[in-house]
């Protein structure tokens, strides 16, 4: 069931033609993200979670696509991942990607698992499109699904601020979202944030780590 305007777009066609643009096999990924950021995807992750020691433990990631991201965690080392997409071609393509990922339709302000179910649970470009009425439920359930990591990637801006998407109104946003959830939730701690600017251009995402404290 959608239950809003952005959800209805991106499992359409609209988000159909994006799962085409946007399979990449994982050399190709750390390729583009060299080309937009100057380094790669897979540099950023270690920075981010090298040490962690969450190598066996429950990972989810909520609009996981076709998988992109979940494919280069296994890479890595990880082997208990979990994903969720609402867009249902997509998490078709996904299964035919990928072997010992377990990737289901979801949504992301109604996650099919229990509470603190994972260890950590991460977006990569999924925040920034979800519409500012509805990113408490998401970030809420989020929140509810892990026992201690949320981790993130998205676009960055001080405040709130509406970015017109491939010529379209209502589907992208950014603002400072590791603050969203600080605010939210009081026993949440940033373990580390680091920014990342574009080559091209002014914009830059950020990538954070948080931590509910024990």
């Amino acid at each position: 069931m959608k239950n809003n305007m952005q959800e209805s777009v991106w499992s359409g066609q609209f988000g159909k033609d994006y799962t085409n643009r946007c399979t990449f096999l994982t050399k190709e990924l750390n390729s583009y993200y060299l080309e937009e950021y100057g380094i790669s995807r897979l540099e950023m992750n270690n920075r981010f979670l090298l040490g962690l020691g969450l190598e066996d433990k429950k990972v989810l990631e909520v609009g996981c696509n076709v998988g992109n991201q979940l494919r280069l965690l296994q890479e890595m080392g990880f082997n208990n991942l979990y994903g969720i997409e609402l867009q249902e071609y997509a998490v078709e393509k996904a299964k035919s990607l990928t072997q010992g990922i377990n990737i289901i339709q979801g949504l992301g302000d109604d996650i099919p698992f229990r509470d603190g179910f994972f260890d950590l649970v991460f977006t990569s470009g999924v925040l920034i499109h979800i519409s500012p009425q509805n990113i408490n439920k998401v970030i809420d359930e989020i929140y509810r699904s892990t026992k201690e990591y949320i981790w993130g990637f998205e676009y960055y801006a001080d405040d709130y601020t509406e970015v017109v998407y491939r010529g379209n109104n209502n589907l992208l946003w950014k603002t400072n979202f590791s603050k969203l959830y600080l605010d939210r939730f009081p026993d949440l701690e940033l373990i580390k944030e680091e920014r990342f600017k574009y080559i091209n251009g002014n914009n830059e995402d950020a990538m954070f780590l948080l931590r509910k404290k024990l």
